[in-house]
């Protein structure tokens, strides 16, 4: 399942690319996020380029994100455990910030494994008043 792009190739790809995810490929932030996790989950050797390999084609769309963890496991030769975990904070990270974008791209609904969830307002009280007398309020003379 190994990926074999010539150079050429990756960069008509990226040509084609939205302009964020252009710069989610070569952003300081995708580098660090990729260099926290390894460094996290004890991937120090050449395994470390192979995984920010990895995330760039994710990025770049020759990957999806739901193979991104089955890619660590074999490529990367990791255990099941640990691409799971490495695949969840890449995903939160890197992936979900540019989740509409790559969904656009590929057209369908991208499940994600590790989604943040944003706070909801809660909803305003009703406006309507309640009929009848109110019993605590004091007449107004």
């Amino acid at each position: 399942m190994a990926l074999q792009y010539t150079q050429e190739h990756l960069d008509k790809i990226y040509e084609k690319l939205p302009e964020e995810l252009q710069k989610a490929i070569f952003s300081v932030e995708t580098a660090q996020a990729i260099e926290s996790t390894c460094k996290t989950y004890g991937i120090t050797d050449n395994r470390v380029n192979t995984i920010a390999e990895r995330v760039g084609h994710v990025l770049m769309s020759i990957i999806l994100p739901q193979e991104f963890e089955e890619i660590l496991e074999k490529e990367v030769s990791l255990p099941k455990i640990l691409a799971k975990a490495i695949s969840r904070d890449i995903n939160r990270l890197i992936f979900y910030p540019v989740k509409p974008v790559l969904e656009q791209l590929h057209q369908m609904e991208i499940k994600v494994t590790a989604k943040v969830v944003t706070p909801q307002p809660e909803k305003q009280r009703s406006s309507k008043k309640p009929s009848g007398p109110d019993a605590y309020q004091e007449p107004i003379e």
